[in-house]
């Protein structure tokens, strides 16, 4: 089918909203996948490129454990999960939330993220119209949900995501897609320079390092996709979602202020806002300023 004659077909509201929600909560479940796995093959090619530097034998590890296999299965009992059990969801609710076979309760984190990726994928489709730009920001929202949830659970932006979002950004910009490419390219080297600039000073300000070399990668990325001039705004709101964030936990969760947040969460968050309302709150900022007036 063309491309036009496709988006044409999505416009029509009775296929558009199902296909993006089903769309979303199939990707969701894929999602949670790349979420668990992606980190544990990460950390076993480390351990043999480890082993062969020093010479010696690796531990000895399961065959074939990749994105695919082994199929999805109760962490608890190991029971397989049948496509039938495996419906995003829908399957959970049907369960009461427990595993088919021993009973255990299921994490309940696994239908939010199935249900996030429908929400935000249906914000996307919603705001952006059946259009070549949606169809490009719904694989770029799912990569933050993705990198946002890693980075929370093992505090790692794995290069795995955060390159080939980089270089997605740079390819899908020379066509002029989201943003003119010369703003993409200079997006990406100014989002990588101003975080690598901040973490040489404060490392030599007070001996520490504040963030990881992952972090300057995602806002490179974050550049590539929406151009250089999105990046104030993206690092203003990540600084501003991150304090909000990092107090509540504070006052909540009586957390310690000297454990380590990870920053890449918040510059997911504040890099998908800038694409979906960037430009909204700059012309409010400017207009609220007087700046615009000028």
């Amino acid at each position: 089918m063309p491309q036009n004659d496709f988006l044409n077909a999505l416009q029509e509201p009775w296929l558009y909203i199902p296909a993006i929600t089903v769309l979303g909560l199939m990707i969701g479940s894929f999602l949670n996948v790349v979420i668990y796995r992606l980190p544990l093959l990460l950390k076993r090619n480390w351990q043999a490129e480890c082993c062969e530097l020093m010479g010696t034998q690796p531990a000895e590890q399961p065959q074939d454990f990749n994105l695919a296999f082994p199929n999805s299965h109760c962490p608890q009992c190991k029971a397989a999960i049948s496509p039938l059990h495996n419906v995003p969801i829908i399957s959970y609710l049907v369960l009461g939330g427990k595993c088919h076979a021993c009973r255990n309760p299921i994490s309940i984190r696994y239908p939010l993220i199935e249900l996030t990726t429908a929400l935000l994928s249906l914000a996307v489709a919603w705001h952006l119209g059946a259009s070549l730009e949606m169809l490009v920001m719904l694989p770029f929202t799912w990569a933050l949900i993705t990198l946002t949830m890693i980075d929370a659970d093992t505090m790692l932006l794995p290069d795995d995501i955060t390159l080939p979002l980089l270089w997605a950004g740079l390819i899908i910009n020379s066509f002029g897609w989201i943003t003119d490419f010369q703003s993409a390219f200079w997006g990406a080297v100014l989002g990588y320079g101003v975080l690598w600039s901040v973490f040489w000073l404060f490392k030599l300000v007070t001996g520490k390092e504040g963030m990881g070399y992952g972090d300057f990668k995602l806002l490179a990325a974050l550049g590539a996709w929406l151009g250089w001039q999105a990046l104030p705004l993206v690092i203003l709101l990540s600084s501003l979602v991150g304090a909000v964030i990092g107090i509540s936990m504070i006052m909540l969760r009586g957390q310690d202020k000297q454990i380590p947040i990870p920053f890449g969460p918040y510059l997911a968050i504040a890099g998908w806002i800038a694409m979906m309302w960037g430009d909204q709150i700059t012309a409010y900022y400017l207009a609220a300023s007087g700046i615009s007036g000028q």
